[in-house]
């Protein structure tokens, strides 16, 4: 990858192996001072190491000659010291001779000279010269081989060599075998408490790591973590190294908040056991220091890379791979930090060091070289940047083969170039193979990662989707291409793979759950988990105890289950725009709405949104410039209350409320729909996906005049991806049921006996809130008179109508009785309308590494980092716990967060209706959409959502619903129908925006 190097220990065999030791005074003195040498070379001491070796070099060849064993021992630790100080050239020339001599003396049928072969393919390996490296290890393991036989330790040794060098070429296929067959031989002869089968297991963790294998990775990682622990106890350096390279995988993984702990500690103990001149020290510093660079913490990341620098340079002097690694990495941080000159330099110095010390047929000097490459691209130095950009391509597709990622990314930044110079058709070509190979690696991700590990795994696509669009945003410009352009193509095809694909996999991991008794077993497991989680989340912080463990037993829960269910491992349909199009009827168009950042062709703090348009005689997606972020910031992320003036202005043409950058005021028409209308002619139905904040918006109320708004022109249906027009939710309508929460009573009433039994898990105990605070700044929830009304009227309609219903007021209302829905393999109702007060809070952005008492005197539900916690429902009681007063024994609290929604099995229910404040809200993340209520009730399962985007009156809210449900159940219109044509009927009867445009419809 480019970014940064996360040093991986592995354990090799050791460079010097017994030897026939002569009895002769001077053959022990010769061997003693290349004991001595030894000692020095491990203490970083090579002054001396390298007098003491000058010395024992002397009395050989003065006393024994240059055929003699003492003579070769002093020609490997000259070798070793060479190797130490980064000159491989000379280390290579000692080696060659060392086993030149133990051929000539003792013959090749002996150990010594095996070990010698072995080592000397183990620094060919490091040079990167495989082809040199192989054959030597190959007649080294033939050799132990016929002296030990197949099951000795020492053959063991030999194949772990051989499979380094294979892993390190990226011939993964054929050091899997023998990295396995190394651990059989070292649990049978050594069993599972020595050392080297820890290693064994550690080894085989770092190659699945290099493999992005990363569900093979962990549990090696982890069970080696274990062993050390056992055998050497958490302070020592084995130890170490096990959490260091589980912080690596983690690294790689993009779990970031997961690394960075274990590098911490890993940096800790080091210092605290080898001292901070130790080479293990400065890799540790290395590591965290790239972590930080990774997450544009540039303030920690500088000391930390120069103090790595600074103590590599004295270790081993100016010319070795080490001090490479840190100098290229000081190049990466002044690069993103806008430090150009100083850029350019430490990249010229890092790949001349690369170039010295292990050639140019090595994968470390291609990343050198695509650093370079990478930096000239980006500084427009166009004509420096390709034939680096192609050098480092075939190095990689030579070494490490096309499906790496490192492969990929070489061919990601060839693209780049080929459309800064036009080309748009070899462009196209290379994005084309590098997003199939993206979304493969994504998919196999979904078999053993949980949904949180799987969200950090997909940010690291962000930035090129980024590109991507950033690209087709100024294409109308470009004469080469056209607003149909190749490039559109992909775009939608990566918008319909990546837009709600955690979502889908929720979704889809829970319908696959139901098939087998074994895999239901796994999945209530891991269902209880999440319930106890909720119950942790909901305390403050200093009184949470079990956070860590749960969610470290959650995702574990969790990936037993994706591999023990049948079907899950399947890919997930892989949608392209032309089956879209296919979908679309005469008339029909489909938008995905896209919002990037602007990074094309260099970074740039602008949010751009894009519409990518499919009509059924299009010939390929259209894709349409909108706007900026910054024309909707200030107009909906600067007003925290969304009262009546505001959203009448913003739904009317009397006072235009979105405010271009630095143009005249535009309607949310001008803004957002103008721009798309040229593209619709003859268009009556459109399917659209929003992205962003887009998602606060009713495309539905936009005026486009006084009496016209999209609605009367439009029939709008707004999915969370478009590829629901080929691959619609699924549910089970089996009843014909309807149950209706309303006429709450929030406060609570101890003489009311609960006759609500839980069936499901209890999900909260005693809670203490030590704020007061709700969305409606009072400090309670008030009772709502008119959601009685409202589920009355609307009851007596459904009776008429044929549906069964069970209605729940006043103190029934509760927790326990909306989560007894769907449990124990009961059936989820058709439909479930819940008219109450709801709550979402933004994000606090504070730091996670804030301090915990700051936080206490805020209320759970508005500073938790988790946003399905900001987001919720209030039932019967809720009071009590929002205001921080002890709720009662035995009884849920009366506050039903979305991430307790998201725990249920609404799978047989076709529309919820959220007759409630706010219920539409919630974080906005990337291509996962709206985090709240909306998400939580698509992964129980539910078809339809009706949801608001601001407070709504009681009353008017009341009269909408009624209204809807009339139009559905008593005029037979479909749902959307319906729901569109009551909207509209409030509006002409004279009802302003803020009355009657709150609610939006999502399926």
């Amino acid at each position: 990858m480019r970014f940064v190097f996360i040093t991986i220990w592995m354990c090799i065999s050791i460079l010097v192996h017994g030897q026939q030791v002569d009895t002769t005074f001077v053959v022990k003195q010769v061997d003693s001072l290349v004991q001595i040498s030894r000692k020095c070379i491990l203490s970083n001491d090579f002054d001396k190491a390298s007098k003491v070796a000058s010395l024992a070099e002397q009395l050989a060849l003065e006393r024994l000659g240059k055929n003699s064993i003492s003579y070769g021992n002093v020609c490997f630790i000259k070798g070793k010291l060479h190797y130490y100080k980064g000159e491989l050239k000379e280390t290579e020339k000692c080696y060659l001779e060392y086993s030149s001599i133990l051929k000539h003396v003792s013959g090749e049928d002996n150990m010594d000279y095996a070990w010698s072969l072995d080592d000397l393919g183990q620094l060919y390996d490091v040079m990167g010269q495989f082809e040199k490296a192989e054959p030597l290890f190959i007649k080294s393991g033939l050799i132990i081989a016929q002296l030990r036989g197949k099951n000795h330790p020492d053959y063991a040794w030999s194949l772990n060599d051989l499979a380094i060098m294979y892993r390190n070429m990226g011939a993964y296929e054929k050091a899997e075998p023998l990295y396995l067959e190394a651990k059989s031989i070292r649990e049978n002869a050594l069993g599972k408490n020595h050392p080297d089968y820890v290693w064994s297991l550690n080894n085989l963790a770092n190659l699945y790591n290099f493999m992005s294998a990363y569900e093979k990775a962990e549990p090696y990682y982890l069970t080696s973590i274990k062993l050390w622990e056992k055998l050497d106890g958490k302070e020592s350096t084995n130890y170490a190294t096990g959490i260091n390279n589980l912080a690596s995988l983690y690294f790689n993984m993009g779990v970031f908040d997961k690394a960075e702990p274990l590098i911490i500690e890993s940096c800790s103990l080091r210092e605290k056991l080898l001292g901070k001149q130790s080479v293990d020290y400065a890799g540790s510093l290395n590591n965290l220091a790239s972590l930080y660079l990774k997450t544009g913490q540039y303030q920690k990341a500088e000391p930390l890379f120069i103090e790595a620098l600074t103590l590599r340079e004295k270790i081993f002097g100016k010319v070795h791979a080490e001090v490479a690694n840190s100098i290229g990495n000081l190049g990466l941080l002044h690069e993103n930090m806008g430090n150009y000159k100083k850029t350019e330099s430490l990249f010229l110095e890092a790949k001349s060091i690369w170039e010295q010390t292990i050639g140019v047929d090595h994968p470390e000097y291609a990343a050198s070289v695509f650093n370079l490459a990478h930096f000239y691209l980006k500084s427009n130095q166009i004509i420096q940047a390709e034939p680096l950009i192609l050098s480092a391509l075939t190095i990689r597709e030579k070494l490490l083969g096309k499906e790496h990622p490192d492969f990929l990314e070489s061919q990601r930044l060839l693209s780049k170039l080929y459309l800064l110079q036009g080309r748009i058709h070899e462009a196209t070509t290379l994005l084309e193979a590098v997003s199939r190979q993206q979304e493969t690696e994504l998919l196999k991700a979904t078999k053993y990662l949980s949904e949180y590990e799987l969200s950090q795994f997909i940010d690291a696509y962000q930035n090129q989707e980024d590109e991507l669009c950033a690209y087709n945003y100024s294409c109308p410009s470009n004469s080469n291409c056209s607003v149909s352009n190749p490039l559109a193509m992909i775009a939608y095809d990566r918008a319909l793979f990546y837009k709600g694909f955690l979502l889908t996999s929720a979704i889809r991991l829970r319908n696959l759950a139901e098939l087998t008794e074994a895999s239901k077993a796994i999945y209530i497991r891991l269902k209880s988990y999440h319930r106890r989680l909720a119950s942790e989340y909901a305390l403050p912080i200093n009184e949470r105890t079990e956070v860590a463990e749960l969610e470290d037993s959650a995702n574990a829960i969790e990936k037993e289950l994706v591999y023990t269910v049948s079907g899950y491992s399947k890919n997930v349909q892989q949608l392209k725009w032309q089956e879209v199009k296919k979908a679309l009827q005469k008339n029909e168009a489909a938008i995905e709405f896209v919002r990037y950042e602007f990074n094309f062709p260099k970074a740039t703090d602008s949010i751009m949104y894009v519409a990518l348009l499919i009509k059924e005689n299009a010939s390929a997606p259209i894709l349409i410039s909108m706007f900026e972020e910054k024309s909707l910031d200030s107009l909906l992320l600067s007003k925290s209350e969304r009262k009546a003036d505001y959203v009448n202005s913003l739904y009317s043409l009397s006072d235009r409320g979105a405010i271009a950058i630095e143009a005249p005021k535009k309607s949310l028409y001008e803004l957002l729909w103008k721009p798309i209308e040229k593209e619709l002619v003859g268009i009556k139905t459109i399917y659209f996906s929003p992205s962003g904040l887009l998602h606060r918006i009713n495309l539905d109320a936009i005026p486009l005049s006084e009496t016209e708004t999209l609605a009367d022109k439009y029939q709008l249906i707004e999915f969370g991806s478009t590829r629901q027009l080929v691959v619609p939710t699924q549910i089970k309508i089996v009843n014909n049921d309807a149950v209706l929460f309303g006429g709450i009573q929030f406060e609570q009433d101890t003489a009311i006996q609960n006759n609500e039994p839980l069936i499901a898990s209890r999900s909260r105990g005693e809670l203490s809130f030590n704020s007061i605070d709700s969305t409606l700044r009072g400090g309670s929830w008030n009772y709502l008179a008119g959601t009685e009304l409202e589920v009355n009227a609307i009851e007596k309609m459904m009776r008429t109508a044929g549906l069964k219903t069970n209605i729940k007021k006043g103190y029934n209302a509760t927790e326990e009785a909306f989560k007894n829905i769907g449990v124990n393999n009961s059936n989820a109702p058709k439909i479930l309308h819940i008219a109450t007060h709801g709550y979402f809070f933004q994000d606090l952005k504070e730091s996670r590494q804030s301090s915990v008492d700051s936080r206490q005197d805020v209320s759970v539900f508005k500073m938790s980092e988790y946003p399905m916690l900001r987001s919720g429902l209030i039932m019967a009681g809720g009071n009590a716990a929002w205001q921080g007063k002890q709720t009662l024994d035995g009884r849920e609290d009366g506050i039903l967060t979305a991430y307790e929604i998201s725990q249920m099995n609404l799978s047989n229910t076709e529309l919820v209706v959220l007759s409630a404040c706010e219920t539409g809200l919630g974080d906005i993340q990337g291509n996962e959409g709206v985090y709240g209520l909306q998400r939580a009730f698509k992964i129980a399962g539910a078809k339809y959502l009706i949801m608001s985007l601001w407070q709504v009156p009681d009353k008017q809210t009341s009269l909408l619903m009624t209204t809807f449900y009339k139009k559905w159940l008593e005029g037979k219109m479909t749902i959307p129908d319906a729901f569109h044509a009551a909207q509209k009927e409030l509006r002409e009867v004279g009802l302003d925006p803020y009355q009657w445009a709150g609610f939006v419809l999502v399926e």
